[in-house]
């Protein structure tokens, strides 16, 4: 996967949240992500297994329930650095 890749999937306003979430919880079934970004459950299903397809998701299988998590420690830190980074510019307004 290229880098424009990896920011073209988390230029998405639904998927960079659910990202965060990601980044929050060190993993979350689809429900709980839907609660947490405000979609249904399709959508949110969607979203995480577009994450997963593209390498920045994993997903364990329990029982009913899919848990999602990131994939690895360098997809938490481009999202922490790019929240954090955000923040930054808020100060300065």
């Amino acid at each position: 996967m290229s880098v424009a890749q990896i920011f073209k999937a988390l230029s998405d306003d639904t998927r960079i949240r659910i990202a965060f979430a990601l980044c929050e919880e060190d993993e979350l079934c689809v429900c709980d992500v839907a609660n947490i970004v405000g979609s249904t459950m399709a959508t949110a299903s969607h979203h995480l297994r577009h994450l997963k397809n593209l390498g920045l998701a994993k997903y364990q299988k329990r029982g009913k329930l899919v848990y999602y998590s990131l994939d690895d420690e360098h997809v938490r830190q481009l999202i922490q650095i790019a929240f954090a980074h955000q923040q930054e510019g808020k100060l300065h307004e």
